[in-house]
């Protein structure tokens, strides 16, 4: 249940041709506080509650909670979500002995594309593709739960 993962900038569109799959995701946040939250997304046809914990102090690693729902049941959970809604695209990325998750995002947060790996361990070593740019790991403002609050658009 403890999520270790590793968060970078993208700097082209090459993730998408090395994609093995693609889906789109919804999600809202039924309580977004720093170090606690609900989250409710759709991705494709499915629903899914997620609880996530408080990052260690790297911002790598923390308590994760995840359970699928019924597509209706996360329709209706979406009506208890705080304001803001995270819309995107998520692409799976094959790369040595991991995948990437490619999130490119829309909406509010148009513009802004972020990779994910996720590891077994802090220290695991992994092989980058050339798509990253910039490790962002453990910055607040990358976190969807931010994004919802602070869409990338008001960055500029």
């Amino acid at each position: 249940m403890q999520e270790i993962e590793r968060k970078f900038l993208v700097t082209d569109s090459s993730y998408r041709t090395q994609a093995e799959s693609s889906s789109r995701i919804r999600q809202g946040y039924i309580c977004s506080a720093r170090g606690r939250t609900v989250r409710v997304r759709i991705r494709d046809e499915k629903g899914y509650l997620t609880i996530k914990g408080p990052s260690d102090e790297a911002g790598l690693s923390r308590y994760e909670w995840e359970r699928e729902l019924p597509l209706n049941e996360a329709e209706e959970l979406f009506r208890l979500c705080e304001p803001g809604m995270i819309d995107k695209v998520r692409y799976l990325v094959p790369c040595g002995n991991h995948v990437f998750e490619v999130d490119e995002f829309h909406g509010e947060n148009e513009g802004l594309v972020v990779a994910e790996v996720e590891l077994q361990d802090v220290s695991e070593p992994f092989e980058t593709p050339s798509f990253l740019g910039e490790e962002v790991t453990g910055q607040v403002k990358y976190y969807n739960s931010f994004l919802m609050k602070e869409p990338y658009f008001r960055w500029k």
